[in-house]
């Protein structure tokens, strides 16, 4: 029963971040040179919370209309609200939970602006891999802790520098912003231990290596079509972190 209701909170925290989602998503998915957007697609300013970060995709000088691409949507609330139940269900009340918790919208806003325009920002990935640090370093003081704070430390430089050799290998193959979303993965993964690291690695690749097949086979796209591998880099942490929290 308690692990119900834990599980049913989680999910309502998600679901209540994954509402904020698109507002993040609109806001960030420009092209690399371009700044933020900072008003709707009719040009009202953005307000609200957090200079404007913060709040529903619906403008009210447009009558609450969707317009564009700003608009309130389901997926990210779906994506948002299954993924930090499944956290919960797995890692329990354990304290890396709240962690897990608090990166788990911030990874469904990288994985969406990824996938829109093949860029992972530094206003998110570089901050989180500090507020990473920080966090799980306040989890492993807690008594009930699941994790070693010193494979976390040493899983971000190794996962990070295993992304930088396959940069410096294939630039285009390899963007520079999945190296730095690596040093956050590798301290999630590392967390758990040095195999639930590989297994998140080995999954992220196995699963970009699916979907390039398929739109092959659909024709779709071809061996050398770019796609964006952060929303993979993210699914493969997510399971591995799922299977090291019911380990």
């Amino acid at each position: 029963m308690a692990l119900a209701f834990l599980v049913a909170a989680a999910a309502l925290w998600g679901a209540g971040w994954g509402l904020l989602v698109p507002r993040a998503v609109y806001r960030l998915a420009v092209e690399r040179d371009d700044a933020w957007r900072t008003g709707c697609p009719a040009g009202h300013p953005l307000t609200g919370p957090a200079r404007g970060w913060l709040g529903r995709a619906l403008c009210v000088p447009c009558g609450g209309a969707a317009a564009g691409a700003y608009r309130p949507a389901l997926l990210p609330v779906l994506l948002t609200a299954s993924a930090c139940g499944a956290l919960a269900a797995a890692v329990g009340g354990r304290p890396e939970l709240f962690v897990w918790l608090a990166l788990a919208p911030f990874g469904v806003v990288l994985a969406l602006v990824d996938a829109a325009v093949f860029r992972l920002p530094d206003v998110l990935t570089l901050p989180l891999a500090a507020l990473t640090a920080a966090g799980l370093g306040l989890a492993a003081l807690s008594c009930g802790a699941a994790g070693s704070w010193r494979t976390a430390l040493l899983g971000a430089p190794a996962l990070g520098g295993c992304y930088l050799v396959l940069f410096l290998i294939s630039p285009r193959g390899m963007g520079f912003g999945d190296v730095k979303l690596a040093l956050t993965l590798g301290q999630v993964l590392g967390w758990y231990g040095w195999p639930v690291l590989f297994l998140g690695t080995f999954a992220a690749f196995l699963a970009g290596a699916v979907h390039g097949l398929v739109l092959i086979l659909l024709r779709r796209a071809g061996r050398s079509t770019a796609m964006p591998f952060g929303p993979f880099m993210l699914a493969g942490a997510l399971a591995a972190v799922v299977y090291g929290g019911l380990g």
